[in-house]
């Protein structure tokens, strides 16, 4: 978690029109942790009446009703509902969203879909002629996913890769090691020019992936280094750690900070790194 800022220049505003194929309906829910929302994202061919949503966001009907109207007034009926990962702020209102387009809920965790299909790293979906490609990126959370976007080399990442600042990685659920690997896997999509574009979950859309991937894991391998000194100089709760560490972090922030610390400590003793109880 960093108040930095990724490379590539974000657009100004969030909300509406991202991409040839994307477009975003914010919800109202701004907070320290969402930062200016979440990102709904609808996602659908230009000239196809058949759209997908990702991420329905809150359980907030003003919300749903909107992600509902804008696709409507894009032309569009939504035909398919999937999931980046199961946090309230993604996920609460899927159920409900479901309700009022009758459609089936797709997510990686068996307890969050409805219908008969889920996801897995390696899928294809096609919807109305649209094809989003399911990336294994755990890590934030054990049942985190990106969508790739072939037509418009574009992203869609959740929390793994956000607009603004860098992400919380969830302990227990989320675990470092994870995390660094889903890294690593949009960075080869970034170097091999599938990807150019981040669509995250919170935040303006980012349009150096690559740059802002990289800056992602040389951020965490700081981070990393940073809580091993730390260590090393005596430091041996997750608490100290946080505010020596994270001293440039809004405290109202280091809550959540705490949980990717002590995910960078279980990451640290099993590589034999750290020795602590």
């Amino acid at each position: 978690m960093s108040a930095g800022t990724a490379p590539g220049a974000p657009q100004a505003a969030v909300g509406g029109w991202a991409t040839p194929r994307a477009l975003c309906v914010l919800a109202p829910n701004p907070s320290p942790m969402t930062l200016d929302g979440t990102n709904t994202w609808i996602v659908a061919e230009p000239d196809s009446d058949l759209a997908v949503v990702i991420d329905p966001g809150p359980l907030d009907e003003g919300h749903l009703a909107a992600v509902v109207t804008a696709a409507e007034r894009a032309g569009k009926r939504v035909a398919l509902t999937l999931l980046t990962h199961g946090h309230p702020d993604h996920a609460e209102g899927a159920a409900r969203f479901a309700e009022l387009t009758g459609t089936a809920v797709r997510a990686l965790d068996p307890a969050l879909r409805l219908g008969d299909e889920g996801l897995a790293a390696g899928d294809t979906v096609t919807t109305g002629g649209l094809e989003l490609r399911v990336v294994g990126t755990p890590g934030h959370t054990a049942d985190s996913l990106s969508f790739l976007l072939p037509a418009d080399s574009a992203v869609l990442t959740g929390d793994t890769v956000l607009g603004r600042g860098t992400t919380v990685v969830a302990h227990p659920d989320g675990r470092l090691g994870d995390y660094l690997d889903s890294l690593r896997r949009l960075r080869a999509l970034t170097v091999a020019g599938e990807a150019d574009t981040v669509l995250p979950g919170h935040g303006p859309v980012l349009d150096d992936a690559r740059g802002a991937v990289e800056f992602y894991l040389a951020h965490r391998a700081h981070r990393l280094a940073q809580v091993e000194t730390a260590v090393e100089a005596g430091l041996r709760t997750p608490a100290d750690v946080v505010a020596h560490v994270y001293a440039d972090v809004d405290p109202l922030l280091w809550p959540a900070a705490e949980l990717s610390v002590r995910a960078q400590l279980d990451y640290l003793r099993e590589h034999g790194l750290i020795e602590l109880p």
